[in-house]
């Protein structure tokens, strides 16, 4: 049984204790919050498990075998390394930091230390994603052409990063996780309607050297929720729709075929469509089975799923992202 210790119990930490209290492998011992009415919302729901103010002292206490940090961005470094330094498992909220170097170096130190981190890529363990990793495998929608995600919602404007920081690192964490190749560079602009320099709107790009490209588009200001993502292969197209009630994937048997016909001038194009199916998913809950391979990562000494060096390479995606949106969409390499 893996004794965890949480820091953070505001938006994302209330389900964070839930699914790691009742998880098979792992109990919650104790929780950081610096609020009072937080400390007492928690005591309400779990007598059993305590309560403080201090995150450091949390992860200096001998009886913690791992650390879960629910904790605003800029605070994730100094803790998750500080955390490792004291010989702790670590899972972190995405996105890992907001410095690439500063995740490389995480990932670094616990692989010196020879610990397990984790980023809470919560997306990757829905039963569409896991769903969608299987399909590729098996070559479903044949060769990879083109990952397509639009992630938009009205009013949850962010203080201290833009966008893409705030919506995309899931996307590209599934996206990564199906595309084996590497990308090359990225390609991003956004903008800013609040007058504080920190975009609501944004449009990102990742390129590849193979000709597989992945677009992400993100907002705060689109007056109602889509959770859209398009997987296009040269065999068909996986259609994830999460504000569906049912069939949120449907996978579409479709190609085409094309003649070049006057010296390149123009294309002869001939569609083949034969309707979609709609696969049969697993209906764990995503929060359960993440912890689950927190504690199977741990106790079996293998990387996790979401490993820290996924989410390392999510944050130098969303660097580059940055630094393109600030120079007018320039392309930056990313080797």
């Amino acid at each position: 049984m893996i004794k965890v210790g949480i820091i953070g119990y505001g938006h994302w930490g209330p389900n964070l204790v839930r699914a790691f209290h009742t998880a098979a492998g792992s109990k919650v011992v104790v929780v950081a919050d610096a609020r009072p009415e937080r400390q007492a919302a928690l005591l309400e729901k779990y007598p059993d498990i305590e309560v403080c103010d201090d995150g450091l002292a949390l992860i200096k206490r001998p009886d913690v075998d791992a650390v879960v940090i629910a904790t605003p961005t800029y605070t994730h470094y100094n803790l998750a390394k500080l955390a490792i330094e004291h010989g702790k498992h670590l899972l972190v909220e995405k996105p890992l930091t907001n410095v690439a170097s500063e995740a490389n170096d995480l990932v670094e130190l616990s692989e010196r230390f020879g610990l397990t981190l984790m980023v809470d890529h919560i997306l990757l363990y829905t039963g569409v994603a896991q769903k969608m990793a299987e399909l590729v495998q098996q070559g479903a929608i044949g060769t990879l052409r083109y990952y397509d995600a639009t992630r938009y919602a009205f009013g949850l404007f962010q203080p201290d990063v833009n966008v893409l920081w705030d919506l995309a690192p899931h996307d590209i964490a599934v996206m990564l996780h199906l595309q084996p190749e590497r990308p090359v560079s990225v390609n991003a602009i956004g903008t800013c309607h609040t007058g504080n320099g920190i975009e609501n709107h944004a449009h990102l790009t990742i390129n590849y050297a193979s000709g597989f490209v992945a677009t992400f588009r993100c907002s705060w200001s689109v007056p109602y929720k889509l959770r859209l993502t398009l997987v296009g292969g040269d065999k068909g197209v996986m259609s994830w729709d999460d504000m569906l009630p049912e069939e949120k994937l449907r996978v579409y048997d479709c190609n085409f075929d094309h003649q070049v016909i006057e010296a390149g001038k123009r294309i002869s194009v001939q569609y083949n469509q034969a309707g979609y199916s709609v696969p049969t998913l697993d209906p764990t809950e995503p929060l359960m089975a993440l912890a689950n391979d927190f504690a199977y990562a741990i106790t079996n000494k293998v990387a996790p799923q979401s490993s820290g060096a996924l989410g390392a390479e999510v944050v130098k995606i969303l660097e580059a992202a940055e630094l393109s949106i600030k120079n007018q969409g320039k392309a930056i390499n990313l080797h």
